[in-house]
């Protein structure tokens, strides 16, 4: 019966959706080293809005500098790895059992993850950008996902709280 009990506390949940979201972001990451290319072209045209209603009330925000474009690309791996090495770290310590470092590392993940996918993709890549205008290269259902995921951990990490 203890088992079932330690299997089924808060500490437990928190620390599977910390380990689900870490195992995502790192498979993110690797995917975004080995297949390169795949959404740097993603990038590349969010940021060109080439593919938007072309209005030009909006297309003046466009970038198309290569340089520009693959910056703004590796420093969004870097934001998804160092997310991802964070909730890994975070796990570890839901696991050795030291909830006060766990909760504050799954914290930072999280606040970092909803960063990347809500303000990055969401806000500035939906908005202004323009990406929901595109029906080829439009990320915001799967940024979407990703803002509610950190938002649930951090809701049940934070509403589990003993004080």
């Amino acid at each position: 019966m203890r088992f079932l009990a330690r299997v089924g506390s808060p500490q437990t949940a928190i620390a599977a959706l910390t380990g689900v979201t870490a195992l995502y972001m790192a498979l993110v990451v690797f995917g975004n080293i080995t297949d390169y290319e795949t959404n740097h072209a993603f990038v590349r045209h969010v940021l060109a809005m080439d593919t938007t209603f072309g209005s030009p009330n909006t297309s003046w925000r466009a970038i198309t500098n290569p340089t520009l474009v693959t910056t703004a690309y590796v420093l969004i791996i870097l934001w998804e790895a160092v997310t991802a090495l964070v909730l890994i770290a975070a796990l570890v310590s839901w696991l050795r059992r030291r909830e006060d470092l766990a909760r504050r590392l799954s914290s930072t993940g999280w606040v970092m993850q909803a960063l990347l996918f809500g303000a990055g993709f969401i806000a500035i890549g939906g908005e202004w950008f323009a990406m929901w205008q595109s029906k080829e290269w439009n990320g915001l259902t799967p940024a979407f996902q990703n803002f509610v995921i950190a938002g649930i951990g951090l809701v049940l990490l934070h509403a589990s709280r003993r004080d």
